[in-house]
């Protein structure tokens, strides 16, 4: 499973709540060069024992805080015994943590979208109005690019949506990672902290147009160092 790096984590702290050892988690994340050196919005595996549970169509969530599986079944219009098969992972019910990856079981596996897109994580506040605003694309496009929102006035945080663009978010390059941008985050503050070149940084993200205009919940790709 993925998880998303929370304020005050660390591998030792993220291991004791997955129960799995910090060498699991280091050989499952290669992308990680400092095991004392994580920030909040890194995505990073978590290994799961046994074999791979089985994908279910459905809809990417990140755990907020306060969530419980029976207030997400509520949001989403689904019971928390269908939540359950739809994340084997989660062994216990009443032990879910911020951060955590599940999916929001939809039925049926939407038609595939074809690129160019991005990613997106909804913010507090958002709205498809707002969003298609940020990135200067119609909300129509918005709402087409993203046919498992079957109500464009319904989307939550955490929610991932695709961006329609004209340049397609390139995949990590080897040994590089994904990550979150917070409130506050600017492209040079990111390059800082991840020890790789402002210009680097841009070159490895087409899709943002305007290096001085990122938002919360924006994917950037971190190259190598």
């Amino acid at each position: 499973m993925i998880y998303v790096v929370q304020p005050g984590d660390s591998l030792f702290v993220i291991a004791q709540r997955f129960n799995v050892s910090i060498e699991a988690l280091l050989a499952d994340n290669p992308q990680i060069t400092d095991p004392n050196l994580i920030f909040p919005g890194q995505i990073i595996g978590i290994p799961l024992p046994g074999p791979t549970p089985p994908s279910v169509p459905g809809i990417t969530y990140i755990i907020q805080q306060g969530d419980t599986l029976f207030s997400i079944g509520l949001s989403f219009g689904v019971s928390v015994d269908d939540l359950m098969a739809a994340n084997p992972q989660i062994e216990d019910p009443n032990a879910i943590f911020p951060g955590q990856v599940i999916t929001i079981p939809t039925g049926p596996t939407p038609p595939p979208i074809p690129p160019p897109s991005f990613t997106y994580v909804v913010q507090p506040g958002d709205t498809l109005f707002v969003i298609a605003g940020l990135f200067g694309v119609s909300l129509n496009a918005l709402i087409a690019a993203n046919p498992e929102i079957a109500d464009p006035n319904f989307i939550f945080p955490g929610q991932f949506i695709r961006i329609p663009t004209d340049d397609l978010l390139p995949p990590p390059p080897s040994g590089g990672s994904v990550y979150i941008a917070q409130p506050g985050d600017t492209l040079f503050f990111i390059a800082q902290r991840f020890g790789v070149s402002l210009n680097e940084l841009i070159e490895a993200n087409p899709q943002v147009s305007d290096p001085n205009l990122i938002f919360p919940g924006l994917i950037i790709i971190i190259p190598p160092v």
